[in-house]
């Protein structure tokens, strides 16, 4: 399986045949851009797959009776990469598939625009379907980004939001608190 870490367009990572050499493929991709649906399936497209399923998570507008009108994301990025790339990893030990792509997003986020895109072939649809759930559901409690909502009243009622899903803890301000741990876990390793 070969990883590929860039925020090259997806179109330079692709054969240029259309097809692949055949090699299983994951694509694992933390963005401060738009992210763009085709480009994942693009991604995971191959002659040998009759399954690509995707997810597609959105801003949506609205929260607790709250009109939502953007996201912004913050995330400590070696690390989110490096546990995107395990779940890639776990999935391939659980589930058949050809290619996995997963996308998130960082900074701004608006309303309808995606903040986090998956995708995964397989032979049968079954694969690629659980495959996507687990990378989602893996992804949600896992990886260190937040999102913190801006409501329509102003941006000084904008909320961090925890993701309760999140084994990583709890979240006061972004990701700085990762940092810190990460800081602390450095120093006392040279201590022991």
């Amino acid at each position: 399986s070969e990883f590929f870490l860039s925020c090259e367009p997806m179109a330079e990572l692709q054969p240029a045949s259309g097809d692949d050499d055949g090699q299983k493929r994951d694509v694992v991709r933390v963005l401060e851009q738009p992210l763009m649906i085709q480009d994942v399936i693009d991604s995971v497209a191959t002659p040998r797959a009759g399954a690509i399923v995707t997810f597609s998570g959105v801003t949506r507008d609205n929260f607790d009776g709250k009109k939502v009108t953007r996201l912004e994301y913050e995330g400590y990025v070696p690390m989110a990469e490096k546990e995107m790339e395990s779940i890639c990893k776990q999935i391939r030990e659980r589930w058949e598939v050809e290619h996995i792509a997963m996308e998130h997003r960082l900074g701004i986020c608006p309303i309808q625009e995606a903040s986090v895109l998956i995708a995964v072939s397989s032979a049968h649809r079954k694969e690629a379907l659980e495959a996507a759930q687990y990378a989602i559901d893996t992804l949600k409690s896992s990886v260190p980004i937040w999102k913190k909502e801006f409501y329509e009243t102003d941006d000084s009622s904008a909320v961090w939001k925890e993701n309760k899903e999140w084994a990583g803890g709890s979240l006061i301000g972004g990701a700085q608190i990762l940092e810190d741990a990460a800081t602390s876990s450095s120093s006392d390793s040279q201590l022991a």
